[in-house]
């Protein structure tokens, strides 16, 4: 039997999740700006936050939704903790490139 969330299938909304993951994994993975993997890394945690929602409204349970504020939660310190680390290295170096940081080297 197919589970329908306000007449839209599970399955299409798991399939968006897979999709949004798999560009912030490739954000991540090919592009060499900080921001722009900062931005991947927000995509991948909302991707995973549209599952945790879709389980929650199919089972007619709170628990995913509860999740996700924490996992909003801490997309939001690491946002800013990030920006504010990024400020600083870019003050410093002149760049935000990733290649081109080499701060944690001897």
């Amino acid at each position: 039997m197919q589970t329908i969330i306000s007449g839209i299938p599970l399955n299409f909304y798991l399939g968006l999740a897979g999709i949004l993951f798999s560009i912030g994994v490739l954000g991540v993975l090919i592009r060499r700006n900080a921001v722009v993997i900062f931005m991947s890394v927000e995509l991948m945690l909302n991707s995973v936050n549209l599952v945790f929602i879709s389980f929650a409204k199919a089972l007619s349970s709170i628990n995913g939704e509860v999740i996700v504020f924490f996992v909003m939660a801490i997309a939001a310190a690491e946002a800013g903790v990030g920006l504010a680390i990024l400020i600083a290295i870019h003050r410093q170096k002149k760049t935000i490139n990733v290649d081109e940081i080499n701060l944690l080297k001897w």
